[in-house]
């Protein structure tokens, strides 16, 4: 099954809601960045929440996820957009811990709890929306449960998962993202709250292979009659290139690329996203520097 996702309502609209498998999608991410279980677990469920945030803007919108508990694991940061692709780093990949006492990942304690999770949103306006909250769990779901009533006054609810295997790669991932309408009654608000109460673990859900659509059944209840509005592919993908680096090594300006040339002849530069390399040669690097000296004359 391919990784996708898939927004809905439920409660005849009184409920709004995203689920999204992205087994793949964190699957690539482990391998790119080699991370060990609790740093993938971490890492994935991040992606998860920001690729279903990614689903409720429009057009070329972007948004920009940072998670820096201050834990062992540093910052999180991923990028994700309105078309499902979604691309996202850890600092320090290589941490591992005993299980918790509910003998689960210990995610908290790779995360931490000292810090903040900050979005910012690029919705091709001039100026962009930027908003942060301090960590409260360091589980990751509850911290973004508690950036959607806090940043952006919806109530909402939260379940991401991530199940890693022996040998470090990914077994499942996914979640769901549940969030009340304005004007959405008391007693529905009551029956979700009731029923919310009595679900599985989104980890359980996914471990038995359950799609997104059945994820939000067994999330929103007979009761919530959910409805299917779209579904959308969820992939990890890179905006960098070659060409990408070449603009950003001109922003140096002619006075430090020729400083490269004289001190190191060529570099290489690398990605933080997907761990791609670019090389630029003495040539390519002159040729840098002429383009800019053409643009100042």
């Amino acid at each position: 099954m391919k990784d996708y996702l898939v927004r809905a309502v439920g409660y005849n609209g009184q409920i709004r809601a995203f689920a999204a498998r992205t087994t793949e999608t964190v699957s690539e991410a482990q391998k790119r960045h080699h991370t060990w279980p609790v740093v993938s677990a971490a890492l994935g469920r991040s992606m998860t929440a920001s690729v279903m945030m990614g689903a409720m803007l429009k057009g070329e919108d972007k948004i920009t996820v940072k998670v820096d508990g201050k834990g062992p694991i540093g910052a999180m940061v991923i990028d994700a957009e309105a078309k499902g692709h979604v691309r996202g780093f850890v600092s320090n990949g290589q941490v591992h811990f005993p299980l918790n006492e509910h003998g689960k990942l210990d995610v908290r304690a790779g995360v931490g709890t000292e810090g903040f999770l900050s979005v910012v949103k690029d919705l091709g306006m001039k100026d962009m929306f930027s908003s942060q909250v301090p960590i409260v769990s360091g589980e990751i779901a509850e911290d973004f449960t508690y950036y959607f009533a806090t940043s952006e006054q919806v109530p909402s609810s939260v379940g991401l998962g991530v199940l890693v295997n022996p040998d470090n790669t990914i077994l499942a991932a996914g979640g769901f993202i549940i969030q009340l309408m304005p004007g959405c009654k008391e007693e529905t608000i009551a029956a979700l709250e009731n029923h919310l109460a009595t679900i599985e673990p989104v980890s359980k859900m996914i471990e038995k292979g359950m799609t997104p659509e059945e994820i939000l059944a067994a999330v929103l209840g007979e009761q919530g009659e959910v409805q299917i509005l779209s579904t959308m592919p969820v992939q990890f993908q890179c905006t960098c290139s070659k060409e990408r680096y070449s603009r950003a090594l001109m922003g140096l300006g002619v006075n430090e690329i020729e400083e490269i040339i004289e001190e190191e002849g060529n570099i290489e530069t690398q990605c933080h996203f997907c761990l791609e390399t670019y090389d630029f040669t003495e040539d390519e690097l002159q040729s840098l520097v002429n383009e800019i000296k053409t643009q100042l004359n």
